[in-house]
This record gives structure tokens, C-alpha cells and sequence, in this order.
């Protein structure tokens, strides 16, 4: 009803639409599942937890790769200690590769420096998005991990609407203000037609060192609510961990031994392969 088929300033995701822009991927790669990572505001350790997901899925025996679709606020490449800049050839542009063989593309590893700032305006912003889909040598990918900015606007809308997303997970942090944002996230999803996979709280808790105590430092959780709202899933529910913090800081998150998101890994298969 008073469709005006100009659809690359809608938002509707009627199957027309989303034919019509769905970008190819480049021709030489293999992507199998296409995970978007999400947060209604910024700070609540959205491209952590992407990190966290990509390396757990290749402990796993998976080949998981991260797209990183932040383009102002790129953090991937320092979380895996990745500061070279991207190399090309004749299929396309090469993913930097971690050491336990994760692939990444963000806008760092093609900036001369990394602390250079972008300043682009959307259309710009949103085709970088796009080209790391359609021009990046990817292979075979297993699991791909998009890592967007906060809230809902261009990229997530560029993403849903460019790449066959198969489902996305929400962050979120324990105040009650963020609930709300978060219920802003799953009914953006809703309304792209895109399943949410679930929500992973961040910094849930603090478990004191001496007493082994859990401390909720930012108040109680409303996360389990807002999902029994949705009709989605908590999949994990993180702690406050210095020992997270100093591995991303030094580039060192592979190492990192914690098995916080074990069980949402296994409950992500189980969901994507329904």
C-alpha cells in the first residue's frame, strides 16, 4: 500500500525489497551463516562480545571470520592485535588472519594510521560496508560475526537489508535504561523480518576475589523480562573481568580462557540449524 518502489530509501523489508538489495558476495568466497552483533547504545561491549563469539566458534572447529561494520569506531583489529594494513590480490582484498586463523576486515587495517579519524558522511560509511561484503577475498567461512555500530540507524538498516543476515544477537549491559534501548534493537529486528538469536548480557556482575561473592555493580538485571517479552533468549550473562580488559588491551583475546559463551555457542547452533 503506497509502495513508491524506490526502494533503497525504504525500510520495509517486503521480499521484493530485500531480492532487490541483497548485495553479492565476492565471488570467490563461501559465507555459510551471517551473524549481526547489536546494541541499542555504544558502551556496552558489543565488538567484546563479537570477539569473544568469533573465538569461541573457532574453538569449536569452526571458520569464523569477523566483518567489522563499525566504520568511526573500528575496535576488532586492536582486540586481536592486528595493526597491518590490508593486502589485495587478484580475488579481491585479504581479511587480516589472527593467530588461531580468524579472518578480519575493518576500516583500520586500509587507514595509513589507525588512530586516523573517519569523517564520512553515511553514503560513504554504508558503501565501505558493502564493498567488505562484496570485494574481500573471505574463502570459506563457517560462521561470519558483523560487529555494528550502536542504535538503529544506516549500517544496521545497510546490513539487514545488503547481506542474507541469518540472525542477530543483542548486547546489552544490567540498567534499566539500557532494557529499554534493548527492546529498541529486537524491534528493529522484527521489523527487517531478521530472528533474533537471543541477548547476551555484559558486565551482569562483579565475583569478588577474596570471598567469591557476586556483586551486581550496576543494579539488578531486567535482561531475562525483556527477553521473555520478545520471545527470545538470554544466551549468556557476563561478568565484570579485569583479566578480559588486559587480554583486549594487549591484543591477546585468543588467549583469554574464560568459557563465558560455551552455552551460547551451543544454543546459536542449535537455533541456526533448526
Amino acid at each position: 500500500m503506497g509502495c513508491s518502489h524506490d526502494c533503497s530509501s525504504c525500510s520495509s523489508n517486503c521480499k521484493e525489497n530485500k531480492e532487490s538489495l541483497l548485495e553479492e558476495l565476492n565471488k570467490y568466497s563461501k559465507v555459510k551463516k551471517v551473524i549481526g552483533v547489536v546494541s541499542g547504545k555504544g558502551g556496552v561491549g558489543k565488538s567484546l562480545v563479537t570477539s569473544m563469539l568469533a573465538v569461541a566458534f573457532n574453538r569449536r572447529g569452526a571458520k569464523t571470520a569477523v566483518l567489522d561494520a563499525d566504520i568511526t569506531g573500528p575496535s576488532i583489529p586492536k582486540a586481536f592485535g592486528k595493526h597491518e594494513r590490508a593486502l589485495a590480490c587478484d580475488k579481491g582484498i585479504l581479511p587480516a588472519e589472527s593467530e588461531t586463523g580468524i579472518k578480519i576486515m575493518s576500516i583500520n587495517l586500509l587507514l595509513e594510521h589507525e588512530t586516523d579519524p573517519v569523517v564520512w558522511r553515511s553514503p560513504m560509511i554504508t558503501g565501505t560496508v558493502k564493498q567488505f561484503w562484496t570485494d574481500v577475498y573471505w574463502g570459506d567461512v563457517d560462521y561470519m560475526f558483523v560487529d555494528m555500530p550502536p542504535g538503529t540507524g544506516d549500517v544496521p538498516l545497510t546490513v539487514f537489508q545488503s547481506l542474507p543476515v541469518d540472525g542477530i544477537i543483542v548486547v546489552a549491559s544490567p540498567q534499566e535504561l539500557v532494557s529499554m534501548i534493548v527492546e529498541k534493537a529486537v524491534k528493529m529486528a522484527q521489523m527487517m523480518n531478521v530472528p533474533v538469536l537471543g541477548i547476551v548480557e555484559n558486565m551482569s556482575y562483579f565475583v569478588c576475589p577474596d570471598c567469591g561473592k557476586k556483586f551486581s555493580v550496576f543494579g539488578e538485571s531486567h535482561i531475562d523480562e525483556v527477553a521473555e517479552k520478545y520471545n527470545t533468549k538470554v544466551l549468556a550473562k557476563l561478568p565484570i573481568d579485569p583479566q578480559i580488559a588486559t587480554f583486549v588491551d594487549n591484543g591477546k583475546i585468543e588467549a583469554f580462557d574464560g568459557n563465558y559463551l560455551d552455552e551460547a555457542c551451543e544454543e546459536i547452533e542449535k537455533i541456526l540449524n533448526k
